[in-house]
């Protein structure tokens, strides 16, 4: 039994750059290149395992044709996508659907909720978070009105912070901002506004309000992370969340730590710094911009350098 290494997959976004190979050494494909799909099993973008006896084989494929090696799960697709996004510009206002919402409406798709945890981002940096309306009616009025300062909410960020973005929440990155997202795995979006910016081709690019409208909750519901911290041999555990959809967290290693997690597969990212990953004899680089699946079974590893992770499982 083996860790399974992923070859990313790369998305053009409008609002996309090349921070990913500035900070990870990605080969990305060009200047503006917004989303690393580091982790994922999506038809629209699935991710190859690169090492041992499954390499070559895509991630969807591997949950369909092995899923002893996830615990023979009940859920027919792989449920969890994790990203990496550089904002270099604003990204959309957008909002996202919940399960029974997307599964009417987007062909059987999961519904999409996320979180983010904030690699770096630009001083001063801020975030949409939520929208100030009281009622649905306000929000149509405000939408419609086009009084996009009255409605959305602005936070500021740092590196390091960490938010839970649950289907229904009006959100939006912002110009400046490097960010490892763990989400559903959807590919549901519904744009509420986009600064009236105009595509390589000087269309508009499309709004989807009537859904948007529909899955927005009102009032906006702040969902509060108060992270929790362990200190274990050589390693600082924090836990952002455990939620239905995801249980994620963040590794600090320094020097050499022992972790087992028999009865879970984890997806691992590694953040910052490098080191390695020992199994039953075995060494395996973990170089800053690796993303891998530990099995079911895999029983207990070592962790060893100077390196942050961000974990999570189902």
């Amino acid at each position: 039994m083996q860790p399974l290494f992923l070859k990313p997959v790369f998305k053009e976004r409008i609002w996309g750059g090349t921070e990913l190979q500035k900070e990870f050494g990605y080969d990305i494909p060009n200047d503006k290149t917004g989303e690393c799909w580091a982790i994922s099993a999506h038809p629209n973008g699935p991710s190859i395992v690169e090492n041992g006896p499954y390499a070559g084989m895509a991630l969807d494929d591997l949950w369909r044709i092995h899923p002893e090696l996830f615990g023979n799960p009940k859920e027919e697709v792989f449920p969890l996508l994790t990203k990496i996004l550089d904002a270099n510009m604003d990204l959309s206002v957008q909002v996202h659907p919940e399960d029974s919402y997307a599964k009417v409406n987007e062909n059987g798709e999961l519904g999409k909720t996320e979180c983010w945890y904030i690699i770096d981002c630009k001083d001063d940096a801020d975030m949409i978070f939520g929208d100030n309306a009281k009622t649905k009616e306000e929000l149509i009025e405000q939408i419609n009105e086009g009084k996009w300062n009255d409605l959305l909410r602005r936070v500021k960020i740092k590196p390091g912070d960490f938010f839970y973005v649950p289907s229904g929440t009006i959100h939006a990155l912002c110009e400046g901002t490097l960010v490892l997202e763990t989400q559903q795995s959807s590919d549901t979006t519904y744009r509420v506004y986009d600064y009236d910016r105009r595509d390589d081709s000087g269309n508009l690019r499309d709004l989807h309000l009537d859904k948007a409208i529909d899955v927005t909750i009102v009032p906006h519901q702040d969902v509060l992370s108060a992270p929790e911290i362990e200190e274990k041999e050589n390693a600082t555990i924090t836990t952002y969340v455990k939620s239905e959809f995801f249980s994620v967290y963040k590794w600090d290693v320094k020097g050499a730590a022992e972790f087992s997690f028999d009865d879970k597969y984890l997806l691992l990212s590694v953040i910052k710094g490098e080191g390695s990953l020992k199994h039953n004899g075995e060494s395996y680089s973990l170089a800053k911009g690796t993303h891998l699946i530990i099995p079911v079974g895999f029983g207990e590893f070592e962790v060893d350098g100077e390196c942050e992770l961000i974990v999570s499982h189902t």
